[in-house]
């Protein structure tokens, strides 16, 4: 089985992007179920994790809707305020729904780089590692300190960083991003999604090739049983299309893992991540 672990839908005069742009047509437009249904068909994609867009509960409420319609989406990661006093009844609240399956702060867009050692958010997360939900990272390289820090405040929480962190990608310099990430993952119960990486290099000159240190160091330090594929559509479409993300995470995997850690790259480590009950 193939879990996509990382794609979007969106509707967009639903208005809580606050990042859509006339400026990028590519994005400023719908995504719905029917758009990326073929794409997974044709990859070979079973099922997916459909991922938050918009810091608001009612893009959380759209996303649960359409999950409830559509059998290969396997659960989504919505938005909550992890800052609110009221944290821990909306959690409640939402946790009923069989297809929320994680939290996603947008640590990326928020002004404080620090936000997230808040009290209140500290607090509010370590309910969440009490309850052993998981919880994914949005962040830039600038991001992943704090990160470490909140970490060891809150040894238990089961997390994935999104995206690599976002390294510079288009600069060829794996270094400060590769040793902030070896921090990251000296902890066993941090994941990270091989996803996004297209987007972060020049949109005009990416290559599988130009990936390869960058999945390869991400291998080596998170190991093949932390691992998961991401396609981040229609995101990545600024630089690549569906076929083509999948294509240069495998032709890279393949040189650097056994069949069977294959299997748990692009299926079985999402759902043990995520506790998806696919039955």
């Amino acid at each position: 089985m193939i879990i996509d672990a990382h794609h979007h839908l969106w509707k967009a005069d639903r208005g809580d992007y606050h990042w859509m742009s006339p400026d990028l047509p590519v994005l400023a437009r719908d995504y719905l179920v029917d758009d990326i249904a073929p794409l997974l068909r044709k990859a070979g994609v079973d099922r997916t994790i459909l991922v938050q867009a918009a810091q608001t509960e009612a893009e959380t409420d759209f996303l649960l809707q359409i999950a409830e319609e559509t059998d290969f989406i396997a659960g989504v990661t919505g938005w909550l305020d992890l800052s609110a006093d009221d944290f821990e009844a909306r959690f409640a609240h939402y946790r009923r729904h069989p297809k929320f399956v994680a939290i996603r702060p947008m640590l990326q867009d928020i002004d404080d780089d620090a936000w997230i050692l808040q009290p209140c958010v500290v607090r509010n997360l370590e309910h969440v590692a009490e309850s052993g939900f998981p919880f994914e990272f949005l962040t830039y390289p600038r991001h992943l300190p704090h990160v470490v820090a909140v970490m060891r405040r809150v040894p238990a929480l089961h997390a994935v960083i999104d995206h690599l962190s976002k390294p510079p990608i288009a600069s060829g310099v794996i270094d400060p991003w590769a040793a902030a990430m070896a921090e990251v993952a000296a902890f066993p119960n941090l994941y990270c999604k091989l996803s996004g990486m297209v987007t972060e290099d020049d949109h005009g000159q990416w290559s599988p090739a130009r990936l390869r240190p960058w999945i390869a160091e991400t291998v080596r330090l998170f190991g093949p049983s932390r691992i998961m594929f991401g396609s981040d559509w229609p995101v990545c479409r600024l630089a690549a299309e569906y076929g083509e993300v999948i294509h240069a995470l495998r032709c890279n995997l393949e040189t650097l893992l056994e069949p069977a850690d294959m299997e748990r790259a692009f299926g079985s480590n999402a759902i043990e991540f995520y506790r998806l009950n696919l039955s």
